[in-house]
């Protein structure tokens, strides 16, 4: 019953999309533009529904439920067997996205029914010349500043663009401000969570004319006007095994987020602690894997497949040449320790200190003291 899960993708039809997501080797409806691809979701605005093995036709969020810590991992919180904690999606801007921002948990919860708060982080895999992301505030801007640009249109002029290419990746914690340029196909690794606090949309209508909500207040009161200035783009750290170049990216309480670049064969262990969704991003090869009967079992990768491997599934091995986008639920401490001895450092806190600071890393939100 424990095998490398796929998922039928649920899309998303919003203004800005395309049909770029074909150009990754999507299979999109014949007609009409598609925003988002939900590739592995748990959220009730688009649930995730397994598509292979005996478990096809079962909800993610069921699958959760059934199998419990064999499927989710001994080592994350059991809560995740009620909330699957994550959600990977592919964005085809084809148009600008709006300027937006993400309450965090305690905001969320409060104020959205009990909704988790949303941090995520963006991987590009596909750039236009010239594409640009948006995120960060100018030195120096207020809440009454910022409020005050909203209200004349100028609020462009209070953020930070960031020209971005193929493989550029950055972190995006609850409370930035933030948007995506058009020409920019996107991998997003976030909270399973959907909510958004739209403050600019360059007065777009929509085609029956209308123009979206903004939520304007909401977003002042969560943005972190204590931050400003650029956002890096993280550099990673670079890990090297036989036939694996892991390039470790994001690491905080939430998730931890690795492109993986497979030449030849690789050998991986999901161990029982957790989970890992993988997308593919270029590529092509193959998963391999032992069945529960102990038979050997194989499938083949291309670009635009998602799976989702379970916490025990035990050694498993990815063949060919792939570029992967890698999540798992964060183990903090563990994580950040292994971190530090593959980056040849013992003072791990002074280590991740610099590490976030010099945009090798995203490590926002940390663990509560």
């Amino acid at each position: 019953m424990y095998y490398p899960l796929r998922f039928k993708p649920v899309f998303k039809d919003y203004i800005w999309g395309g049909r770029s997501l074909e150009d990754l080797g999507k299979i999109l409806p014949r007609e009409g533009r598609v925003a988002e691809s939900w590739e592995i979701s748990a959220h009730p605005h688009g649930m995730s529904v397994i598509s292979n093995g005996m478990l096809a036709g079962i909800s993610l969020a069921d699958a959760g439920r059934k199998l419990g810590g064999r499927l989710l991992g001994n080592q994350v919180p059991e809560s995740y067997q009620r909330r699957f904690p994550l959600l990977v999606k592919l964005i085809d801007a084809n148009d600008r996205l709006s300027v937006q921002v993400h309450p965090d948990d305690a905001y969320a919860r409060r104020f959205e029914n009990g909704e988790s708060g949303k941090n995520e982080m963006w991987y590009v895999v596909f750039a236009k010349p010239g594409a640009r992301l948006i995120a960060g505030l100018a030195p120096g801007v207020t809440r009454d500043t910022f409020a005050a640009s909203i209200a004349d249109g100028t609020c462009l002029e209070m953020l930070h663009e960031i020209p971005v290419q193929a493989g550029d990746a950055i972190n995006i914690p609850a409370g930035l401000v933030h948007a995506i340029g058009e020409g920019l196909l996107i991998c997003e690794i976030q909270q399973n969570a959907d909510t958004t606090y739209r403050v600019y949309d360059y007065d777009r209508r929509d085609s029956n004319g209308q123009t979206r909500p903004l939520h304007i207040e909401k977003a002042l009161d969560v943005i972190d006007f204590c931050r400003s200035g650029p956002v890096p783009l993280l550099r990673g750290l670079v890990i090297e095994t036989t036939g694996l170049t892991r390039r470790a990216l994001v690491l905080n309480r939430h998730f931890y987020v690795e492109e993986l670049q497979v030449s030849g064969r690789a050998v991986l262990n999901s161990d029982g602690s957790r989970f890992r969704t993988v997308t593919v991003i270029a590529g092509k090869g193959g998963i391999a894997y032992r069945s529960e009967a102990g038979h050997q079992l194989s499938e083949p990768l291309f670009a635009g497949d998602s799976l989702l491997v379970p916490a025990s599934l035990g050694p498993w091995e990815l063949t060919g040449n792939l570029r992967l986008l890698s999540s798992q639920p964060a183990l903090f401490a563990q994580d950040a320790a292994e971190l530090a001895v593959a980056a040849g450092q013992t003072d791990i806190a002074a280590w991740l200190d610099q590490a976030a600071a010099s945009g090798q890393l995203g490590l926002e939100p940390r663990p509560e003291a």
